[in-house]
């Protein structure tokens, strides 16, 4: 299994109504320093409606300035879709959405 491939698997894990960190699922994809590659493997998503890329923040709970898929206004709004409160700085509350990766 490629890089991407395990990173994809790990991303469609991550349930609705919850986020997950870069370094998250790098460190559950086997390599903590993976954080950019998890990056770059969400931007080239091979298949939006099965690996739900927007939900995936950064370490402070930040959305995606470049979200692939639209822009970070559409990355709000799917995630609001899902009930994840996004502020007006374009941030989630991690303590309350945080997928605990299991």
């Amino acid at each position: 299994m490629t890089a991407y491939e395990k990173i994809y698997e790990i991303v469609k894990k991550i349930p609705r109504g919850k986020v997950a960190t870069y370094g998250q699922i790098a460190r559950l994809a086997g390599n903590e320093k993976w954080s950019r590659v998890v990056g770059y493997a969400l931007h080239v998503n091979p298949a939006e409606d099965e690996i739900p890329c927007f939900r995936v923040v950064n370490r402070f709970g930040g959305l995606a300035p470049a979200f692939a898929f639209g822009g970070i206004d559409v990355q709000a709004m799917r995630l609001r879709q899902e009930g994840v409160e996004v502020r007006p700085d374009n941030t989630v509350d991690l303590d309350k959405y945080l997928w605990n990766g299991l």
